[in-house]
C-alpha cells in the first residue's frame, strides 16, 4: 500500500487518529477511506483531499471545520451553492478553494482580498475588463499581471507605476500612439523595451539619450540622415552600428559589423 511518505496519522491538535472514534468509521471495511492514504482527520493535506475526493457526498458537512485544511478540500467537492458563504472565510486557502469553482462574477469580490496570492490568481482569472479597479494594487505582482492582462490602451495609466518591472509590462504593451511618452522613463530598460518598439520616424529624438542600447536602436533603425552625431559616439556598438549603416566601414553592406555587434549586444544586456 503506498502512502503519502509521511508514515504517522496525527490529527489536526497533533494527537494520534483514532479510527475507532471515527463518525465514519463504517467507511474504512468499505475501503472509502485507509490509513496514511485517505483520512478526513489526518493533519496532512493530501489525504484529506483524497478522502473527499473518494467521498465527496461527505464534504458539505465539514465547510465550518476549525482545520482550515479540512475547509479547504471539503470546498473542492461540495455542492457549488454552498461556496459562496466561503469567500470571507479568515482562511486564503479556503477563500479561493470555494472561487476557482464559482463562476466569475465571484471573484469581483476578491479583487481587495487581504493575501496578495489570492488577488494575483484573481488578476490571472478574470475579464480583462474587470481588472481596472486592481492598477493601483499595492502588491509589485498583481499589477504586473494586471499590466499583462489589461487593455493595451488602459496602460496609460500604469505609466508611472512605481515599480520598474510593471512599467517594463507596460512599454512592451502599451498603444503605438502613447509609446512616446515611456521614452522618458528614470530606468534605462524600461526606455529601451519602449525604443525597440517606437516607428523610427521617432528615433531621433532618443540620439542623446544616456544609456547606449536606446542610442544603438536609433543608430540601428532611424533614418540616416538622423544618426549622423553617432558616427563620434562614446560607445563603440553605437558607433560602429552608424558607420556601417552609413558606409564607413571597409565592408559596405556592414553585415560583418551587425553580426558582430548582435553578438556583442546579448553579452552586454
Amino acid at each position: 500500500m503506498s502512502t503519502d511518505e509521511i508514515d504517522e496519522a496525527i490529527d489536526w491538535l497533533g494527537a494520534p487518529v483514532d479510527c475507532g472514534a471515527c463518525p465514519h468509521n463504517e467507511l474504512l471495511a468499505e475501503g472509502r477511506c485507509i490509513p496514511l492514504r485517505a483520512c478526513l482527520f489526518d493533519r496532512y493535506a493530501r489525504r484529506i483531499d483524497r478522502f473527499f475526493d473518494w467521498n465527496p457526498e461527505i464534504a458539505r458537512h465539514y465547510l465550518a471545520h476549525p482545520y482550515f485544511e479540512v475547509r479547504s478540500c471539503a470546498a473542492k467537492a461540495a455542492e457549488i451553492f454552498l461556496l459562496p458563504a466561503l469567500l470571507d472565510d479568515p482562511e486564503e486557502a479556503v477563500r479561493w478553494s470555494a472561487a476557482r469553482r464559482l463562476p466569475d462574477r465571484y471573484l469581483l469580490k476578491l479583487r481587495n482580498d487581504p493575501h496578495r496570492e489570492v488577488r494575483i490568481r484573481v488578476a490571472h482569472r478574470l475579464d480583462p475588463v474587470d481588472l481596472l479597479p486592481m492598477i493601483e494594487d499595492r502588491d509589485y505582482y498583481v499589477r504586473q499581471v494586471v499590466a499583462r492582462r489589461i487593455s493595451p490602451d488602459l496602460l496609460v495609466l500604469m505609466i508611472d507605476d512605481d515599480d520598474v518591472e510593471v512599467r517594463r509590462v507596460v512599454a512592451e504593451r502599451i498603444s503605438p500612439q502613447a509609446l512616446k511618452r515611456i521614452t522618458t522613463d528614470i530606468d534605462a530598460g524600461v526606455r529601451f523595451e519602449a525604443a525597440q518598439r517606437l516607428d523610427a520616424t521617432q528615433l531621433p529624438d532618443l540620439i542623446g539619450d544616456p544609456d547606449w542600447r536606446v542610442r544603438y536602436e536609433v543608430a540601428r533603425r532611424a533614418a540616416l540622415g538622423d544618426i549622423q552625431p553617432l558616427l563620434s559616439d562614446v560607445d563603440p556598438i553605437v558607433r560602429e552600428t552608424a558607420e556601417a549603416r552609413l558606409g564607413k566601414t571597409p565592408d559596405p553592406s556592414g553585415k560583418k559589423v551587425f553580426e558582430r555587434n548582435h553578438s556583442h549586444i546579448e553579452e552586454r544586456i
